[in-house]
């Protein structure tokens, strides 16, 4: 009764409407499992599902968000942070709201993406690219309240972003940053639902010695200082809450993951010692007042950005014949994790993916048996490691089915090269890795196919009691959509190849697929209104991936397309427009390859620094960003210009004035000519 009596509390604050019907909460419900009870569309009638109704999104940018479905009304937002509200029975616009955030979006390390809004109290809440959270009426669409959650006196406060979904826990809103590569230190804020004032705020790493924060993570940061060493501060330290917030209404404990170093060089960022708590962890939080109740560091010192950002479920598990009250995640590092959520006291963890940096887990502590070629910046030598930066699994949430028992995870085995950069110097508000990410220039056109060949992604339905796969399911590319599970035998998943798709939730077995005309990270979720069951999706390729770029859309196919929001039913009629993918002329931008190997070399660098997260490894972009190998403007001083002066930063383009001179524009310019001939001009693979 108590645990009922408690989430009946939270679902009147977050304005939950029918728990069955509605989609009220990023993860539905308080357990955040995006398991639905809603069963009409099931493995015998989902053959009949097809396209209920669609809305067109006015961007070509990224889309993460999981839309939330209250009292008839679908709340999404787009890229760029423009929130819509739509009637959930034909998609009708309701009202539309743009925070004007285009050029904050220049400093997001992954594009101009939201993962969504929070919705409770009458109020839509948004947390936006510059770091404002915004209160909108939920009936008109206007502004009741915004608040600055980053403190302008902080030297750093131009390298924050919010690209995470706020959560509501009683009356308050939670939010957390991003920002790490550029320079930031990681917190969570709670703020009052009705007026936008700062109750607490925790800090997930320790600030400048001897300075008091005066917050509510003073106490846990008398545990965490100990275990940094160097001048960390002077570039935030990192452990930026960029995701995952859930909270447990029966405990009174909000769970927040925290992210890499800054920068992810632990040799860089700590001189190589000490386990730079909180970064890559669990956090616990009282909920009141914010103060430290447990954590669980799941990559100690941190140096390969293994974030544990990635989401978290809630569950009642049986484990060697005690019902537990547990938490799971599966993050970057490829390890699936089981903890008892009212202490962090480690269950268990095996990896659900190739790992090659750790063997394994210490069975009592959970703390990785690490390998010693894995810690790049002590050997001075590369090691070529999975999982990469990208992780296992990324951002796209898995999904938990209670009556399977199993969670379905959107998995990826992708390697990368970590190697120390020496000769990467820190600057605040540049992305700093202190890891050798060349352009991918230097390789070979044979390592780059091998590379991009052993690229695969999985949607793997993983027991969490075993400890082992139930099944898997090849996809085309790595990196695929967020998932829901539902009381109808389905798991339904998105895919890089363009599809929707609905699987047997016991066997894997691919039940029903739709072509979405482009690629789908954003997670599913379902509703019921009118006596009809809706599922619904975000559609569209987009954000920034430090490896791979635009390659893992090419590996799909031609996988970019218009982005919408797709909602099903069964019997739906509706027919998306025809659509044929541009043809881009395939010219070299240059008539002679480029022979100033220097000058390449110094390019290839620069471009791994300042480009690689939107234009892709060795200049490959596919989707909304351009591809500069076949980019006239290269060639022209127009090229100075935009990388120097900021002449496109209304369109998302930063600036690198006063961090790139005209000789590394240049050289970044001879490295991008060099890349276009080797694959456009004569005989190239790209002919």
């Amino acid at each position: 009764m108590r645990r009922l009596a408690a989430l009946a509390a939270a679902c009147l604050l977050a304005a939950c409407g029918s728990a069955d019907a509605d989609w009220p909460m990023h993860g539905r419900t308080a357990e955040a499992q995006r398991y639905s009870p809603l069963e009409e569309i099931d493995r015998e009638s989902v053959s009949r599902l097809g396209l209920a109704w669609f809305h067109d999104l006015d961007t070509d940018r990224g889309q993460e968000a999981t839309p939330i479905v209250v009292d008839g009304r679908i709340y999404l937002v787009s890229a760029y942070d423009v929130v819509q509200a739509l009637d959930a029975r034909d998609g009708t616009l309701l009202w539309s709201y743009d925070p004007q955030v285009r050029e904050a979006s220049a400093r997001s390390c992954c594009g101009p993406v939201s993962r969504g809004v929070a919705v409770a109290g009458g109020k839509v809440f948004l947390g936006a690219l510059d770091g404002r959270l915004i209160a909108l009426d939920a009936q008109s669409g206007k502004p009741v309240w915004q608040t600055q959650t980053i403190d302008q006196a902080d030297p750093l406060a131009e390298n924050y972003t919010i690209t995470g979904a706020p959560r509501v826990v009683k009356d308050m809103v939670l939010i957390g940053n991003g920002g790490a590569e550029f320079g930031a230190r990681g917190s969570v804020g709670a703020y009052d639902m009705a007026s936008g004032k700062l109750r607490w705020r925790f800090y997930t790493v320790p600030g400048k010695p001897g300075v008091e924060d005066k917050a509510a993570s003073d106490s846990a940061m008398k545990i965490a200082r100990p275990t940094w060493e160097g001048e960390w501060w002077k570039y935030g330290g990192g452990g930026t809450v960029w995701d995952a917030i859930e909270y447990d209404p029966e405990l009174n404990l909000i769970y927040i993951g925290t992210g890499n170093g800054s920068p992810w060089n632990h040799g860089m960022r700590s001189n190589g010692k000490g386990d730079n708590l909180f970064l890559s962890s669990i956090v616990a939080l009282q909920a009141d007042t914010g103060e430290y109740a447990w954590h669980f560091q799941e990559t100690p010192a941190d140096t390969w950005d293994y974030t544990a950002t990635q989401n978290i479920v809630l569950a009642d598990l049986e484990i060697d014949g005690k019902l537990r009250k547990v938490l799971m995640q599966a993050p970057k590092n490829g390890f699936f994790y089981v903890l008892d959520r009212k202490t962090g006291e480690f269950i268990s963890g095996k990896s659900y993916v190739n790992v090659n940096w750790a063997s394994g887990l210490d069975p009592k502590t959970g703390r990785p048996i690490e390998l010693p070629e894995a810690r790049y910046y002590r050997t001075g030598k590369a090691h070529f490691q999975f999982p990469s930066s990208g992780g296992g699994h990324n951002w796209p949430p898995m999904a938990f089915s209670p009556r399977t028992g199993l969670v379905y995870i959107p998995a990826q085995d992708v390697g990368m090269p970590f190697a120390p950069n020496d000769a990467e110097k820190q600057v605040v508000g540049v992305y700093t890795s202190g890891v050798a990410m060349s352009g991918g220039g230097t390789m070979s056109e044979a390592d780059r196919k091998a590379l991009y060949a052993g690229m695969k992604g999985y949607l793997i339905a993983w027991d969490p009691v075993k400890q082992q796969a139930r099944w898997k399911v090849d996809q085309a590319a790595p990196f695929n959509g967020g998932v829901l599970a539902t009381a109808g035998g389905l798991v339904f998943a998105g895919n890089t190849a363009r599809q929707m798709v609905a699987y047997d939730d016991e066997t894997g077995k691919q039940l029903w697929s739709f072509d979405a005309q482009t690629g789908i990270l954003a997670p599913p979720i379902t509703y019921r209104l009118d006596g009809r069951q809706y599922v619904a999706v975000m559609a569209g390729w987009g954000g920034g991936w430090p490896l791979t770029g635009g390659v893992m859309a090419l590996q799909a196919g031609k996988s970019i397309g218009p982005n919408r929001l797709l909602v099903f039913a069964l019997d739906g009629k509706a027919k998306l427009p025809p659509f044929t993918p541009q043809e881009v002329p395939h010219e070299p931008i240059v008539r002679a390859m480029p022979i100033a190997a220097g000058v390449i070399a110094k390019g290839d660098g620069l471009f791994g620094r300042f480009c690689l997260r939107c234009h892709g490894s060795g200049a490959v972009s596919a989707g909304a960003y351009p591809d500069l190998r076949l980019s006239p403007l290269v060639m022209d001083d127009a090229f100075f210009a935009i990388l120097l002066d900021g002449a496109l930063a209304r369109n998302g383009m930063p600036s690198f004035k006063g961090k790139l001179t005209r000789a590394d524009a240049e050289a970044i310019r001879t490295y991008l000519a060099k890349r276009s001939y080797e694959d456009f001009g004569p005989g190239g693979v790209g002919k």
